[in-house]
């Protein structure tokens, strides 16, 4: 397999690990949005001491590379682009939707009595009735891409038409008394770097790296930041 370090900051959430498929080695994370920026990097540090395996020996770095807060992208991307031009090794984005979503499926897997037909629609609060969300079937495949949306009484009307929707995520709630549907179900589900970490390994198996001078963050719209 690879060794990957993994790194998300995107959220109010942060974590980095060090996987080798899908077996974590090690793995630091923090709830402490504030500090996301002092955190990646000692964590970092804290991991390869922890495991043994030297900078040289990381086959590529992967990072969430948003939806999210503004300041928390910009911290997890730049971390892994100096890492990744320091080392001379690949740079593999995710987008933080997908990660989400992979942790809802995993979440509901002995809960689906219609295998293939329940949706997944995470959400990122982004302000007053805003979020970024997206909606993906359990092969994490995009029925709706990510975007950024403002919710009403008429979102997700044809998904939920023929399809159960899970919704997740720190944006989820404000669906809540908005959109009555049967098929509306919502999850606690809280993602973390070991989902990023599953998506990472796939995207290495593709060979499906980014170029480290032309990645950016994605931000979907201007400016966003989660601190209250």
């Amino acid at each position: 397999m690879a060794f990957i370090l993994n790194i998300d900051t995107a959220t109010e959430y942060a974590g980095v690990c060090i996987s080798d498929g899908e077996n974590i080695l090690a793995i630091e994370e923090s709830q402490d949005q504030k500090n996301h920026a002092s955190f990646v990097q000692l964590a970092i540090k804290k991991i390869v001491v922890e495991t043994g395996i030297s900078f040289s020996s990381i086959d590529a770095i992967a990072v969430t590379q948003g939806p999210g807060s503004y300041t928390g992208l910009r911290v997890g991307l730049a971390t892994a682009k100096g890492l990744c031009y320091a080392l001379k090794k690949p740079l593999i984005l995710i987008n933080t939707l997908e990660v989400m979503a992979l942790a809802s499926i995993r979440d509901s897997q002995d809960k689906q009595s219609e295998t293939g037909k329940i949706l997944f629609c995470p959400m990122i609060d982004a302000r007053r009735m805003e979020v970024f969300t997206a909606v993906y079937n359990d092969q994490l495949e995009n029925i709706l891409p990510p975007t950024a949306m403002i919710l009403n009484e008429h979102s997700f009307s044809e998904e939920l038409l023929n399809h159960p929707i899970i919704f997740s995520g720190s944006g989820s709630s404000k669906l809540q008394g908005t959109v009555s549907h049967q098929n509306v179900n919502f999850f606690n589900t809280k993602h973390s770097v070991k989902h990023l970490s599953i998506l990472a390994t796939l995207h290495f198996k593709r060979n499906k790296f980014n170029d480290i001078a032309y990645s950016e963050p994605l931000y979907l719209k201007e400016f966003f930041n989660t601190k209250k």
